[in-house]
């Protein structure tokens, strides 16, 4: 007797893109030009190649002009009124739009906007890290854990807890750093991010 083999598993994508872009004159990161087209939607679109099966993108910051100028189909676009809080807030309102499709998925790769230097290979390597839903995955650089993060969804309401300020999930991964598979990326992507107005010569 043979036995059915076990069902894929569902692994969204969650993309943080609400930031106001301060340090760039308040130009929101998700409408930064890149090859042609805004910054979220390269972003998301490296979700989606890398493997992740629904893409939920998180807007904040001149939402309503993202929705009007980003071509995001099949996209979950969710708003945070509260992005002015920072990152943490973001990851939480991501983490609840998962939450109200419970039982959808069983892991999600969370992602930035603003790290355009990352992607589909990366996203594919950190997502095939799976081995349940407690899994906890990051893409590491050299050594160090960075973008992007796989959450099993046995960790959602703990990271959803302490995700406040602009820490994000920075605090339980340091609580469970022992629990963490890091995925060596270093020779596929780059972490940097477009804080700055230097940083802007890194985008096509």
């Amino acid at each position: 007797m043979t036995t059915a083999p076990s069902a894929a598993p569902r692994i969204a994508g969650l993309l943080l893109a609400a930031g106001g872009g301060r340090r760039l004159g308040g130009r929101p990161k998700a409408l930064l030009p890149h090859r042609g087209r805004p910054l979220v939607e390269h972003a998301a679109r490296m979700l989606a190649e890398g493997g992740c099966a629904t893409v939920y993108v998180v807007l904040g910051a001149a939402a309503e002009r993202v929705r009007a100028k980003a071509r995001l189909p099949g996209c979950v676009l969710v708003d945070n009124p509260g992005w002015t809080e920072g990152m943490g807030s973001s990851l939480r309102a991501g983490l609840a739009a998962l939450d109200e499709d419970s039982g959808r998925f069983d892991a999600v790769l969370v992602s930035l906007v603003d790290q355009p230097g990352i992607g589909a290979v990366a996203v594919g390597r950190v997502r095939a890290a799976y081995r349940g839903r407690g899994t906890l995955a990051a893409a590491s650089y050299g050594g160090r854990r960075g973008h992007p993060v796989l959450f099993g969804a046995a960790h959602w309401a703990g990271v959803a807890a302490g995700a406040v300020g602009d820490q994000g999930a920075r605090g339980y991964l340091a609580a469970h750093r022992d629990a963490i598979t890091l995925v060596d990326c270093s020779d596929v992507a780059e972490p940097y991010d477009i804080d700055t107005e230097a940083d802007l010569a890194r985008l096509e």
